[in-house]
C-alpha cells in the first residue's frame, strides 16, 4: 500500500508536469523522496547510484515518461529493466506480491545509510558533470539559472 509521502511526491511530479518541466525534473522529486527515506533510515542503498536507480525505477512505474538511457551509456540489462518500469507505468497500478516486497526491503535494510550523505550525493554530481562536455555544463547551469529566475 502506497503511503502518505508516495502520494505526495507523486503530486510533486504532477504538479511539475503541469508546469512544463522535463521528465527528468519531473523524476528528480523521487530520487530526492529516495534520499530522505535512506537518510530517515527506512532503508539503505549499496551506493548513491543504486539510491538515485531506484527512485528513477518508481518515477517510471508511477507514469513519468522517461526514457530509458541511450545505448552505450549504460548496460543492457538497465535498459531493459528501464523499458520495462516504463511499460509498467504506462499500465494501470500493480501490487507486488508480498514476498517479493519484503524481500527487496528487507535487502535494502541490510545496506548501508551512508549513499544519501552530502558528500557521497556531492561526489556522484561531479563525478557525473565531469562526464559532460564544457558546453552540456554551461547550458545545464544556464537553464538551472533561468528555472530557479522563474521560480523567485
Amino acid at each position: 500500500m502506497p503511503d502518505k509521502e508516495d502520494e505526495e511526491t507523486r503530486e510533486r511530479a504532477r504538479r511539475d508536469a503541469e508546469e512544463g518541466l522535463s521528465p527528468s525534473s519531473q523524476a528528480g522529486e523521487f530520487v530526492r523522496e529516495e534520499m530522505h527515506h535512506i537518510r530517515e533510515g527506512k532503508h539503505g542503498a549499496r551506493s548513491t547510484k543504486q539510491a538515485i536507480a531506484i527512485g528513477l525505477s518508481k518515477a517510471r512505474r508511477s507514469g513519468v515518461k522517461l526514457t530509458p538511457p541511450r545505448k552505450g551509456k549504460t548496460s543492457a540489462r538497465t535498459r531493459r529493466q528501464a523499458k520495462r518500469d516504463l511499460a509498467k507505468g504506462k499500465g494501470g497500478p500493480r501490487r507486488t506480491s508480498p514476498r517479493r516486497s519484503r524481500a527487496a526491503t528487507s535487502a535494502l535494510k541490510r545496506e548501508g545509510r551512508s549513499a544519501a550523505s552530502p558528500r557521497a550525493l556531492a561526489r556522484q554530481a561531479r563525478s557525473s558533470a565531469r562526464r559532460r562536455g564544457a558546453r552540456a555544463r554551461s547550458a545545464a547551469a544556464r537553464r538551472g539559472a533561468r528555472t530557479r529566475a522563474r521560480r523567485g
